[in-house]
């Protein structure tokens, strides 16, 4: 009779059938009015018969597949209890998941839910109004656990937490790293991890934020270790290798990952014991394993209701003999058996679930994982209705027509006002995020950098760099052939240091704290002993006096450093190989390898499309790259611009890659005017200046494309370099010139 019980229907005809089959069920299985028995095999409680034969109470309930006739987890002994404890007619309502629990409370086809997890349980009562009468206890007594982020011992990222450093944020180190999972959709596994790292903008969610599959794409994207010559990120099924609690501490174990997501209390569990041969085989020693900063609570299992549907008399009655079920032989050890816990306490459903969901709400399509629960309108996934773009006019500029031409492509693409809000500094677009007056703000990799590692912003988006899909560029030193400084870099002995002959030289730089014209260069050369410092630690002008007393040529009867304004004689790129060109410097600092600035300008086979001042493309030598600078990013504050409105603005902005802007294009015979998108073969008739192409190629500084970022990725590298410039956090902090403060007035005046 059990087996029968449990065996499940056809998908198509299972939630028709649910309750016909339920009642059938008891009926051929339950003799008089013995209710509820699932295969009791014992008849000695005879008397039953007469003590549940009072209302009926129907208790939804997850059957396992694959639960065999007597396992002692069979919750027909709930069933029993109850009855016997409430003079009712108990009945179990099998369901096929916890998702199905909440429709049959929704519906009235059950009176209360037991042993339901937390993702369901907040779905249920976010989408349908259900509440928690009780709550499973661990075994310190709490209704719910702590979730952490598990790491070895004297990992770089167990480093960057315990270091007392809060500029090394262990979580923004975890990009690329091979993650262990309990299993799929697990709440201290993936939900409450995943929720916090997107939540708070450290990881980019790219795709249908109403799939749940998208979260799956996320976590392999950003975690997977194969990235990094590693392993795949660990989701495994039910009951496969490294599933569980003590499996996700067995791959971080192992070795085959590097961080473990598990409750606070998983390694004392499995790995703590003072009788070594009681902890597991694949055991670490307990001082190996580091727990990260919590994500948040995760709450234990519910007793869940319908307050519509169960009158409050028959509530009070249910919570006070769950509460109750510890103190008897019997109710222990149902609790243990069938419920996985020591005892039930008594709770509400704010107090059990309230700061559960702020990380759920951020998990891409956790309602139709559930059911479809929001269709009734009470969605998380609904996007601001204004969205405004902090956008950096520089002061020669007018307004932009292919801005205003992204914010109203924006603007139809996702139904919503957009507003460009202008800037007058790559500071004040800091501030404008900061303070909720922009939602997104394209910036340049100085002032992201600092935007990231000082007031929390972080990378929505990137600009790529080549045709191949390069964000970054690398940041090098250019010195003329013939040079002692080419001979000592092309002589092939390691003991001739080409950068320890710069000192005294006379240097190109592009203009003041340009990234690979001075803050790339400057950070490799300070960080690594070729350039002391001069001056104020904390005033970013000790760098020009540190530039000056290293590089000024005229201590050889050379020139002085040259550190061009902008607009003026050897600035920009082209200005500083044109400094080196003319002989005024020995030393230019500007692009390399792939993006290399001599080439740009002079380097095409037809001479005269070259800069009058160029020389032969072989006078021109490359020293080895300083590293690599970063493209422009789009940047967001993630404590203010919610997942689904960021999401949202990603996809769009990520579709007009695919966008070309055509005239008298011939196709299928016939010529056609319009943006052309590359996928879809279809020219649609927009403005040019809201074609994708148009916009990225005119207002993300000329990219080629844009992709989705992460800080980490992206800003990390050059961080390290940046970290060693004097004063340059400050100066950007308190700079009249960047105009970033403290006060929430940014305001254009």
């Amino acid at each position: 009779m059990y087996g029968r019980l449990f065996g499940r229907p056809k998908p198509e005809v299972f939630m028709m059938s649910l309750r016909l089959k339920s009642m059938l069920m008891m009926m051929l299985m339950c003799s008089a009015a013995l209710a509820g028995c699932l295969g009791s095999d014992d008849d000695e409680k005879g008397s039953t018969s007469d003590v549940c034969s009072g209302d009926e109470l129907i208790v939804a309930y997850e059957i396992k597949e694959d639960m065999p006739a007597d396992d002692i987890q069979n919750p027909q002994q709930i069933a029993n209890y109850l009855c016997e404890e409430l003079g009712m007619n108990v009945k179990i309502y099998e369901v096929g998941s916890s998702g199905l629990a909440m429709e049959a409370l929704r519906f009235g086809n059950a009176d209360i839910a037991m042993n339901i997890d937390g993702g369901p349980a907040w779905v249920g009562w976010n989408a349908y109004g259900l509440d928690v009468m009780a709550a499973d206890t661990k075994s310190d007594g709490r209704a719910y656990y702590d979730a952490h982020a598990w790491v070895k011992a004297g990992s770089e990222v167990a480093i960057a937490h315990l270091d007392g450093d809060d500029s090394t944020d262990p979580f923004s180190l975890l990009a690329g790293k091979t993650s262990c999972h309990t299993g799929w959709l697990k709440s201290a596994g993936m939900l409450m991890p995943m929720g916090y790292l997107i939540g708070n903008g450290y990881v980019t969610v790219e795709g249908d934020m109403s799939d749940t599959e998208t979260l799956r794409v996320t976590i392999n994207d950003y975690f997977d270790g194969s990235t990094g010559a590693g392993n795949a990120a660990s989701i495994p099924e039910s009951g496969a290798l490294y599933s569980g609690y003590n499996g996700a501490l067995e791959c971080l174990s192992s070795g085959y990952g590097d961080v473990a997501f598990v409750k606070d209390s998983t390694p004392n569990s499995y790995c703590a014991n003072e009788d070594a041969a009681l902890n597991e085989a694949w055991c670490l020693d307990i001082t190996e394993y580091v727990a990260l900063p919590k994500f948040g609570s995760s709450p234990s299992h519910s007793v869940m209701f319908n307050d519509a549907v169960l009158d409050d008399d028959k509530e009070e009655m249910i919570r006070d003999t769950l509460v109750t079920m510890k103190k008897d032989v019997e109710g222990l050890d149902i609790l243990n058996n069938v419920l996985g816990t020591d005892a039930m306490i008594s709770t509400d459903t704010e107090t059990h679930l309230g700061t559960y969901g702020a990380a759920l709400m951020n998990i891409p399509g956790i309602s139709s994982k559930y059911g479809n629960a929001f269709t009734d309108g009470s969605a998380t996934g609904s996007i601001k209705s204004t969205i405004n773009i902090a956008y950096y006019l520089a002061d020669d500029s007018t307004v932009d027509a292919n801005a205003q031409g992204m914010a109203d492509r924006l603007a139809s693409d996702l139904g919503v006002d957009v507003n460009l809000y202008d800037v007058s500094s790559e500071g004040m677009i800091i501030q404008a995020l900061r303070f909720g007056n922009a939602d997104i703000g394209f910036m340049e990799g100085g002032p992201a950098w600092i935007g990231w590692k000082q007031y929390g912003l972080s990378v929505l988006a990137v600009e790529t760099t080549t045709s191949t899909g390069d964000t970054h560029y690398n940041a090098s030193a250019w010195v003329l052939n013939g040079s002692d400084i080419a001979d000592a870099h092309l002589d092939g002995d390691d003991s001739t240091d080409p950068f320890a002959m710069l000192e005294g030289k006379t240097s190109c730089h592009t203009g003041w704290l340009k990234s690979a014209g001075m803050l790339m260069p400057m950070g490799y050369l300070i960080k690594n002993g070729y350039v002391n410092p001069v001056g104020d630690a904390s005033d970013i002008n000790s760098l020009r006096t540190t530039i000056d007393t290293h590089f000024d040529g005229s201590q050889g009867n050379g020139n002085a450093a040259s550190i061009p304004d902008s607009g003026a004689l050897y600035s920009g790129y082209g200005g500083a190989i044109e400094c080196l060109s003319s002989g005024y410097g020995d030393v230019a600092f500007a692009k390399g390898d792939d993006y290399s600035t001599p080439q740009k300008y002079c380097g095409d086979e037809n001479a005269s499309n070259n800069e009058e001042w160029c020389l032969e493309m072989d006078q021109y030598v490359q020293l080895s790259s300083f590293g690599q600078s970063p493209s422009h990013p789009v940047m967001y504050n993630p404590e203010l611009l919610d997942v689904h409105t960021r999401n949202a603005i990603l996809n769009a902005m990520l579709s007009w890659s695919d966008e070309m802007w055509i005239e008298d294009y011939p196709m299928g015979g016939q010529d056609y005017t319009g943006c052309y998108n590359v996928i879809t073969h279809q020219v649609a008739d927009i403005p040019m200046n809201q074609c994708g192409g148009e916009i990225i190629s005119t207002v993300t500084s000329k990219g080629f494309k844009l992709v989705a970022g992460n800080s980490q990725n992206h800003l990390a590298s050059y961080s390290d370099l940046l970290g060693s410039i004097p004063g340059l956090s400050e100066y950007y902090h308190s700079s009249d010139k960047y105009g970033i403060t403290d006060a929430e007035d940014s305001e254009q005046s």
